[in-house]
């Protein structure tokens, strides 16, 4: 979120009592593990009624993030009977007793002549399948995936393999999940609820909502008898409402990385000086940061009245990126006559986005006051106001207590919220390096604490580096 200047308050936060605020943890669904075999048509029939009962019930304004996932073994069977037949009996028996890295070395060593026979590549599939399953109980999609890619290479019409490197994809966020992967997969499983679901996903993203609620519609057919399906089929369902709901009336307009959706009469002078601050953003911000979005954002223009109660944003905030759409959302009251102010929104809100791009499918590991401070130091983000508060001698809010959310604080709070994540993060760059700053964010992405990842990536721990942060700063405030 970008905070309004609320300069006029500054005097009155210097007599704030401390401010203790309620640390949001947010439990993220653990995964559903199903052995059942690629269903047919014939076998969901019969449960369409229940499934869209299911969907129908739906609150839309309350999006989830649940896991999808279903692991599927295949029974390997009779090994072929080749001059291999021994070396592929290996193989299978060190998947059956957990022994994955001496499986996998041995697959990987298997001669190049093998491939030639079909029977045999069909096989190879399924082990490497197997191996991949084994893998992701013990170490996650991140090592598993290769296993998938593997198998499915060998056999790229095998729908539970196909399936299995589909949810990999998901989960990691990797960009081989594209709509023509999506396409090839409903064709090779078409009774299968997930790829419809993944594929609506995809299109809403991209803002063709008529699209994505047709596969919506074709995975509600679908989804009765898997309960973790029908989680994901409501909240994808959910993000699809909302953005029909709220920018079904809105025109568009594409450049090279963003579209702006915007009141077609309103807004008509606006949208071209928002796009050309988006695309300078994207070139000035990407390259300091070593990033890049690979994906299109959008931007919707809103009439400032409608803004907070659209977006569900505080009072203080005069922009918004909404990681749930992966939109960014703009007041336009004003905008064209201060371009300052426009600029400084939709640079601070563009890295917001950014950074969703790339830490993946779970925004939440980046803690509130990081991910603030970042998009006011990448954006280049001069608060003067800042400066002036940083002179008076406010309570200060641990770091700890600005990890989670910050739409319930008050603007007083907000003001204190920002001047320390700006701070905090400028000290985090200055002292270890953006190099260090992006390891860090890798080891977030991995699911680490923010405790965990200081201490593993910086060598201290989180109490340490806010003490000496702290030192940092009042070192700072003495000389100016």
């Amino acid at each position: 979120m970008y905070r309004r200047n609320i300069s006029h308050l500054l005097y009155g936060a210097a007599g704030l009592l401390v401010l203790f605020v309620v640390y949001e943890s947010l439990v993220r669904p653990s995964y559903v593990w199903s052995p059942e075999p690629v269903q047919t048509e014939e076998e969901v029939s019969s449960n369409q009624e229940i499934a869209q009962e299911s969907v129908s019930e739906l609150p839309p304004d309350e999006p989830q993030e649940p896991s999808p996932k279903q692991l599927r073994v295949i029974d390997p069977g009779g090994v072929p009977d080749t001059k291999y037949h021994d070396r592929l009996q290996d193989i299978r028996d060190e998947i059956e007793k957990s022994n994955l890295k001496e499986a996998e070395a041995k697959l990987v060593g298997l001669p190049a002549a093998m491939h030639a026979d079909s029977q045999i590549r069909q096989y190879l599939a399924i082990l490497w399948n197997n191996l991949g399953i084994e893998q992701e109980k013990r170490e996650g999609t991140k090592v598993s995936i290769k296993a998938f890619q593997k198998a499915a290479s060998f056999d790229a019409k095998n729908p539970t393999i196909q399936l299995n490197l589909a949810h990999a994809y998901w989960e990691q966020r990797d960009p081989g999940m594209t709509e023509e992967f999506l396409d090839r997969l409903i064709a090779l499983a078409p009774a299968e609820p997930f790829p419809h679901v993944a594929l609506a996903d995809i299109l809403q993203e991209r803002d063709r909502l008529g699209e994505a609620a047709r596969h919506l519609d074709q995975a509600a057919d679908r989804a009765a008898n898997d309960p973790s399906m029908q989680l994901y089929l409501r909240a994808v369902t959910a993000k699809v409402r909302r953005a029909e709901q709220n920018e079904g009336r809105l025109s568009r307009s594409d450049g090279a990385h963003f579209a702006v959706k915007y009141d077609g009469n309103a807004d008509q002078d606006l949208w071209p000086a928002v796009l050309e601050i988006l695309e300078e953003s994207y070139r000035e911000i990407g390259q300091k940061f070593g990033h890049f979005p690979a994906k299109t954002i959008v931007v919707v223009l809103h009439a400032k009245d409608t803004f907070h109660s659209v977006t569900g944003s505080p009072a203080w905030a005069d922009g918004l990126f909404d990681p749930v759409l992966g939109r960014v959302q703009v007041p336009t009251q004003g905008a064209l006559t201060d371009r300052i102010w426009l600029r400084r929104v939709l640079r601070h809100e563009f890295v917001h986005a950014l950074l969703q791009d790339q830490q993946g499918l779970d925004h939440n590991a980046l803690p509130t006051w990081l991910n603030e401070g970042l998009a006011m130091q990448l954006s280049g983000d001069h608060w003067s106001d800042m400066e002036q508060l940083d002179q008076e001698k406010v309570p200060m809010i641990p770091l700890t207590a600005l990890e989670g959310g910050w739409g319930d604080l008050s603007s007083e709070a907000a003001s204190v919220a920002y001047l320390e994540a700006n701070s905090a993060t400028r000290y985090l760059i200055n002292r270890y390096g953006m190099h260090e700053v992006q390891q860090l964010l890798a080891r977030l992405k991995k699911k680490q604490t923010l405790a965990t990842a200081i201490q593993n990536q910086l060598s201290l721990s989180y109490d340490q580096f806010q003490a000496r942060w702290m030192e940092q700063r009042q070192e700072e405030r003495r000389r100016s």
